[in-house]
């Protein structure tokens, strides 16, 4: 499959920051064919690329001056053939405990009384199933402090809050489970996408509960315990304000079908 993601960001730089980016595709098993182009007030900024966990590429500028930022990400990927390494030891503990938005421990009573008695692939589409029919998805409904409790109490949400939700029961019933930003082919509105993963019969599967975009077309960015671990954008030691974002994800022919309910890995 191919695909074509970009990412367009503008932000007004109120006083001097230091920027960490989270926009490009994360390493896998793909050949990419991509352009990062970052701007104040029309000058190009250099970088230092870092290499997180699972593929996530970051971006760092030590320091932005104050001024009209603007942020150009594109790519093109094709993918390969590639065995799917074998995930560590310690995601099994890592992705169990609970986290600043996946408060599995107090969800903990809920979660087992609802999906008592379920494994495997059967316990995922049911949580997701849960999720997608008690949740409303409502742009602009939550907060960005708001985790899974505060999400379950409303009973409505956007993709992170979804997300977050799926990860806390997945976990509360002994699953690990961990949040992928993503580029999504098929969303609309489009905007930066967020699913969870599910450690299920040895691999890393995709959760959507959402059921906005097909699972097989998504183009992984960043992945980690909950959002705190992919904000898209991150500054600190300044004032920065977002000021506009456009974001576009697409594949060529048409877009693959999905149940929503089969195993199905994100690369």
């Amino acid at each position: 499959m191919h695909r074509t993601v970009a990412a367009h960001l503008e932000c007004d730089v109120a006083e001097p920051v230091r920027l960490v980016l989270s926009v490009a595709a994360a390493h896998g098993p793909h050949r990419v064919d991509e352009s990062l182009t970052v701007t104040i007030d029309g000058r190009t900024l250099a970088w230092d690329e870092i290499d997180d966990e699972h593929g996530t590429r970051l971006h760092l500028f030590c320091q932005v001056p104050a001024g009209s930022l603007v942020v150009d990400y594109a790519a093109s990927l094709t993918a390969t053939p590639a065995a799917t390494p074998d995930p560590a030891a310690v995601e099994q503990v890592r992705y169990l405990r609970p986290s600043r938005y996946c408060e599995s421990d107090r969800l903990s009573p809920l979660a087992r009384a609802e999906f008592s008695g379920l494994t495997g692939t059967d316990l995922l589409a049911a949580v997701a199933g849960w999720v997608h029919a008690n949740l409303g998805y409502v742009p602009g409904s939550s907060r960005p402090i708001d985790g899974a409790v505060a999400t379950l109490l409303a009973r409505q949400g956007v993709c992170r809050d979804f997300a977050h939700l799926t990860i806390a029961f997945l976990r509360a019933c002994d699953v690990p489970a961990r949040l992928a930003s993503v580029y999504a082919p098929g969303l609309s509105p489009m905007d930066f996408h967020a699913v969870a993963e599910a450690f299920v019969d040895g691999r890393w599967h995709a959760v959507d509960a959402t059921r906005l975009a097909p699972r097989s077309s998504l183009v992984r960015i960043a992945t980690g315990r909950d959002a705190a671990d992919t904000a898209f954008i991150t500054s600190t030691g300044g004032l920065l304000e977002l000021r506009g974002m456009e974001v576009v994800a697409y594949t060529d022919g048409d877009l693959p079908r999905d149940d929503h309910e089969s195993l199905t890995e994100l690369h």
